[in-house]
């Protein structure tokens, strides 16, 4: 009559080719380096914004020139949206007409609008610059978590204000965003050097 061996044996013959594969080297683990989603952007073209505002200037070919739709927008409020990135350039334009409290709460609004996002930001760097037209543009880039990364606002203190912030609706940190956020801050640029008003 066969034997047939038993219930340990066979599990201890099964197992050895397993422990033994266990015990052999493995090749060295390189970790890899934190890796992005590849973002394709344009070479930058603009054109020139339609008449109908009390401003003028250079805009990106790949963005769209929409209304401001929210309540408190006012006539020449209007959004450079880029449906590709899902990013906005929000510009806001008040006429001072020569009304100095208008134009003290515009500054204030401006200025407290930017330190609303002191909580997040790990940096808020304030530069002034001077565009070819002459005109004074206060510039706050921001860094860290934030919503808005780029704010600006420029005013001859007697008539006009012209302020704007750059948004973006994602849920993308912002080190992602990195390339996205330095092409539009591009964009905005050329958008000062060549604004004027009518």
């Amino acid at each position: 009559m066969p034997t047939f061996p038993s219930l340990r044996r066979v599990c201890f013959a099964l197992s050895l080719p397993l422990l033994t594969a266990a015990c052999t080297s493995t090749p060295d683990y390189t970790p890899k380096p934190k890796g992005y989603n590849r973002i394709d952007l344009p070479p930058h073209s603009y054109q020139q914004l339609a008449p109908g505002h009390p401003y003028t200037f250079q805009y990106s070919r790949y963005a769209k020139v929409l209304r401001d739709s929210s309540y408190l927008a006012q006539p020449h409020w209007i959004n450079l949206y880029y449906p590709q990135y899902h990013a906005s350039v929000q510009i806001t334009y008040t006429d001072v007409n020569r009304n100095s409290k208008l134009f003290t709460k515009l500054l204030e609004d401006a200025r407290k609008l930017t330190s609303k996002h002191q909580i997040k930001a790990s940096a808020i760097d304030e530069t002034v610059l001077q565009t070819p037209h002459g005109m004074r543009v206060a510039v706050f880039e921001l860094s860290g978590e934030v919503p808005s990364q780029f704010q600006f606002y420029t005013t001859d203190s007697t008539r006009h204000f012209f302020r704007g912030a750059l948004y973006f609706r994602t849920a993308t940190a912002n080190d992602s965003l990195a390339p996205v956020i330095s092409y539009v801050k591009q964009d905005i640029v050329q958008m000062l050097n060549t604004l004027q008003y009518k």
